[in-house]
């Protein structure tokens, strides 16, 4: 990794909460190089006995505005997933500070961590069937178990943009902040931190044992769908539709 990377990603230890920050600004879009970033922090950050829990959040305008797609084929699609997959292999609590968009890949990210804390203009979107695409990042599982099999079908067929104030109501997010999410989310973690640290280990390990073992599932069924998309007609639709901001015309094919 080089030391360009390594300042993409920053930990800061503020008492018993670690502060893991991204450093893609405006959108922090990811790619491969970045989510193992993310990963060598949190790993790192479950062997300091300092830290009770985790707050994941972002500089710039928003806090990810999906995956770089740019160039990538079926081989470095399933590479993207293994390296998605450690950020729920770490041990201890992540709150995730939800700053303005948090969109396909940025919402699985979200939806990687315990607990979203956002703000009324926060805005959240699985919006792969809106691009000719198929989910990934273990969205499959990970939306389904915050909002409902009923709300994720819609979410994932519409590809609809969901505003802070309905994802508070549909489960989506956890806390609402009036305005920045950050100190909300930093209270969170201090609230969590608080409790025993052994504790908070073992709860986490049992309560996301079955989640991380179906996630690690979807994973590989996700990127086996989105093979069979990468070169469709109305991916390269979708893609050029959101790119001129206007509506796709899809073909099924």
């Amino acid at each position: 990794m080089t030391d360009l990377m390594a300042d993409e990603v920053t930990t800061e230890i503020d008492g018993a909460v670690a502060v893991v920050e991204m450093h893609r600004p405006p959108t922090n879009f990811f790619d491969e190089a970045l989510l193992a970033r993310i990963g060598r922090a949190l790993f790192e950050v479950d062997e300091n006995p300092e830290v009770r829990a985790v707050l994941l959040c972002a500089e710039g305008r928003h806090f990810c505005a999906g995956a770089d797609l740019r160039g990538v084929d079926a081989h470095a699609l399933r590479r993207v997933y293994r390296k998605a997959f450690g950020l729920f292999s770490t041990r201890k609590p992540i709150v995730a500070a939800v700053q303005g968009a948090a969109i396909g890949g940025g919402l699985g990210l979200a939806l990687a961590a315990d607990f979203r804390v956002a703000a009324p203009t926060s805005r959240f979107s699985a919006n792969f069937a809106r691009l000719g695409f198929h989910q990934g990042f273990g969205i499959s599982v990970t939306l389904p178990a915050v909002v409902g099999q009923q709300k994720a079908l819609e979410l994932l067929y519409t590809g609809r943009s969901v505003a802070g104030d309905e994802a508070h109501r549909i489960g989506l997010v956890d806390r609402l902040a009036t305005d920045d999410p950050r100190p909300a989310a930093m209270d969170l973690a201090r609230e969590i931190a608080g409790s025993a640290p052994m504790s908070l280990v073992a709860i986490r390990s049992t309560l996301r044992r079955d989640l991380n073992a179906r996630v690690h599932a979807a994973l590989d069924q996700e990127a086996a769908a989105q093979t069979l998309l990468l070169d469709t007609k109305d991916m390269r639709e979708g893609i050029e539709a959101s790119i001129g901001k206007r509506e796709p015309v899809f073909v099924g094919a």
